[in-house]
């Protein structure tokens, strides 16, 4: 199989590149390079604000709904070429989570009044899928949604929301008929952030930050119109848009960007004029870990070219999640390792970034979109038959 880029993709790369260095705003660069996210929203929806008067607004969106209807391999340029960049990460919830479930099951009604302010950048959405004893075994979540006339009532709670501190909407997972099987009985549903008796309360994390948030829902109206599809097939709903939230989850971009940081760290001279770079053994493990990144790069782009054949991925995929993250997972670990006794004191240029703070809240990462334990199931399951 040849994995290389064809002219054309290479100049499609090019004009990415060079839209880049001439499009992205120089104090957002700066605000990610340097991981201040103290504007965070503002500068998120700013780019995508950018990136939508370009016409790029969602390149994994179909033609019809705003997006480029670029193929993966484009996809994937891009993807990585703006984590090369600096940029902003496009923000998943509304572009890779509920919009695709929108253009699929939802009413021509819902995908005028809801995409064009996901793909415009003036709606911030967030997921409310887990609760307290309902993460991996989401089937189990027990918050109510009782029908009075054309509302449902809402009362309950959702845990570990990302972001949701800057959301104007959510989409939910509740339990319209609580005598149905666990996963019959769910419906999905699009609630507004702003709606009367949503409380949000921020979770601090061992990095310091709320990233995420307890989200409570005390007798919130929420108009039947505002469900996707029918009542009680939300699970359906659900599984699909899973399957976008593991689009790219390789994260072969931010992987890059953090080797790059790694190896700065690593070759800057210490206040001793030692340089981490020159320990035989830490440079072994650096170049370790960056050959398992190429090799991960060449096993995603099999899995792209695949589907550009329409062979669907099969266990290839969780076995990119997991190599994924726990190969950014070490290289956060590198990167404290190279700070030293620095590493909880370190900050750069006054964010108040941490290397010690983001090698904590990175452990999410094997969680997240499906642990690594599941992950492993699946490929147990595909492979062996068991």
């Amino acid at each position: 199989m040849d994995l290389s880029f064809t002219p054309e993709e290479i100049q499609f790369r090019d004009e990415v590149r060079a839209f880049l260095a001439d499009a992205l705003p120089a104090d957002i660069r700066e605000r990610v390079r340097t991981r201040d996210e103290r504007h965070v929203r503002e500068d998120i929806l700013a780019w995508q604000r950018i990136l939508h008067a370009k016409g790029w607004g969602a390149s994994m969106w179909p033609v019809e709904f705003g997006g480029t209807g670029w193929d993966k391999t484009r996809q994937y340029i891009f993807e990585n070429e703006c984590a090369a960049a600096d940029a902003p990460a496009q923000l998943p919830f509304g572009l890779k989570m509920v919009a695709p479930v929108i253009m699929r099951f939802g009413s021509p009604e819902q995908q005028q009044r809801f995409l064009p302010g996901i793909i415009e950048g003036r709606d911030w959405w967030c997921q409310g899928y887990s609760e307290p004893g309902a993460g991996s075994d989401l089937a189990s979540l027990k918050m109510r949604a009782e029908r009075d006339g054309d509302h449902y009532v809402l009362n309950g709670q959702k845990a570990w929301n990302t972001l949701g501190q800057h959301a104007d909407w959510i989409f939910c997972l509740v339990r319209t008929d609580p005598e149905a099987k666990p996963q019959k009985g769910i419906s999905f549903v699009l609630v507004d952030m702003k709606s009367p008796g949503i409380t949000v309360r921020p979770t601090r994390l061992l990095d310091g930050t709320c990233e995420v948030n307890e989200v409570w829902f005390d007798d919130v109206r929420v108009p039947v119109a505002n469900r996707i599809g029918d009542e009680n097939a939300g699970w359906t709903y659900a599984k699909y848009l899973l399957g976008h939230e593991r689009t790219n989850i390789a994260g072969i971009g931010a992987s890059r960007r953090e080797l790059r940081r790694l190896r700065d760290i690593a070759t800057t001279p210490r206040a001793d004029g030692t340089r981490m770079i020159d320990d035989p053994l830490f440079a072994t493990r650096v170049a370790q870990v960056e050959l398992e990144l190429r090799a991960l790069e060449v096993t995603n782009l099999r899995v792209i070219f695949d589907e550009a054949r329409n062979k669907a991925p099969g266990p290839e995929a969780s076995m990119l999640k997991i190599r994924g993250t726990e190969i950014l997972q070490r290289i956060s670990a590198l990167q404290v390792e190279a700070h030293g006794r620095d590493a909880l004191a370190y900050s750069v240029e006054g964010s108040g970034s941490q290397a010690a703070a983001g090698y904590m809240n990175l452990r999410k990462l094997s969680i997240y979109g499906g642990s690594n334990e599941i992950q492993r199931n699946i490929i147990t399951h595909l492979i062996l038959g068991l």
